[in-house]
């Protein structure tokens, strides 16, 4: 038996959330429903004008990471963060979940500081995210422990981090050693943006090593440059393994050995959809590790994704493994 059931690696991030009105997006300059990254002024500027916030740690796959360690499994997260205060929350929030996190932090001399997302909740529920990335960016290959990555039976991988000038090269030294000690290797592609920056890449690494993507309707139509869904899903089948898709309030399709999966999504109140994409594969990987047929891997992706939606912030706050059993999925 691994060591780790998933190692996931990416941002390493604080996020600071406030609810806002549309008005206070137009005023800012905010575009409403994607991430936007910004230097450090922005951040501040953007910070002096958010009213009452809530700081907690996020980043897209050190979310999925701590929905895992809730669940109960094994596992562990790669992402950089500087020694200074926002750092030193991040780890400890990460080790507090269950996960193991010991990637060597930047030093204090560093000219970045720990990253931040700004995330504004509009009243329709909808997320705008500005993003400072910090020392996140400069994760490299040095950060990566080739022995670990030998213990991982899975490696989830943050597409956000495709933006980083040495992150590229981080992600193909965790793959290599992964899958030489018989691992397996997952992606989210995280947002349609970053697809499009990085869109040959992605066809690469996605044909030639990932087993399992990640990724919502308008990544996977980004991806394969078309507008109908269904076209992009049969595209994804010849090159992944396994694919998982989520389509907002419809729910989720899953491909796998040659067939096709859909679930509904649930019936949760939405207050705030930041994390949802981030539970809902921390849920779909907790039924993979954990043997579950596809189908039960949607299910347990939905439920995850409905918990983290009925509350401010993007990491669970009721018991998950409790809501899978309430749910007839254990």
């Amino acid at each position: 038996m691994k060591k780790f059931q998933v190692i996931g690696i990416g941002n390493a991030m604080v996020d600071v959330l406030a609810r806002v009105d549309d008005a206070f997006l137009v005023e800012n300059g905010v575009e409403k429903g994607i991430m936007t990254l910004i230097d450090t002024a922005r951040a501040a500027e953007l910070y002096s004008h958010m009213g009452p916030a809530r700081e907690v740690s996020g980043g897209s796959a050190a979310n999925t990471i701590a929905g895992l360690a809730a669940l109960g499994a094994r596992t562990a997260y790669i992402g950089k963060v500087k020694d200074d205060q926002l750092g030193a929350i991040f780890a400890h929030d990460m080790r507090a979940q269950g996960a193991g996190y010991d990637t060597p932090l930047a030093p204090k001399t560093h000219a970045a500081e720990t990253g931040r997302c700004m995330v504004m909740v509009s009243p329709d529920s909808e997320r705008s995210m500005n993003t400072y990335l910090g020392v996140s960016e400069f994760l490299a290959p040095d950060d990566i422990d080739a022995a670990q990555m030998a213990e991982a039976e899975w490696l989830y991988l943050e597409g956000y981090r495709f933006d980083g000038p040495d992150s590229q090269a981080a992600f193909a030294k965790a793959i290599d050693a992964c899958k030489g000690a018989g691992g397996k290797v997952s992606v989210t592609l995280s947002d349609p943006f970053c697809v499009n920056r990085h869109r040959e890449a992605f066809r690469t690494l996605i044909h030639d090593h990932i087993d399992l993507l990640f990724c919502n309707e308008h990544e996977l139509k980004a991806l394969y440059e078309t507008d109908d869904l269904d076209a992009a899903i049969v595209r994804a089948r010849k090159d992944v393994p396994m694919l998982a898709c989520t389509v907002g309030a419809k729910g989720a399709h899953a491909t796998s050995g040659g067939q096709d999966y859909h679930d509904p999504a649930t019936n949760a109140a939405v207050v705030d959809v930041t994390g949802a994409g981030d539970l809902f594969a921390a849920g779909f990987l907790y039924g993979v590790v954990s043997g579950r047929d596809p189908l039960t891997c949607l299910r347990m992706g939905n439920h995850a994704a409905g918990e983290v939606i009925s509350h401010i912030g993007a990491r669970p706050e009721a018991d998950l493994k409790a809501l899978f059993g309430a749910h007839g999925l254990l």
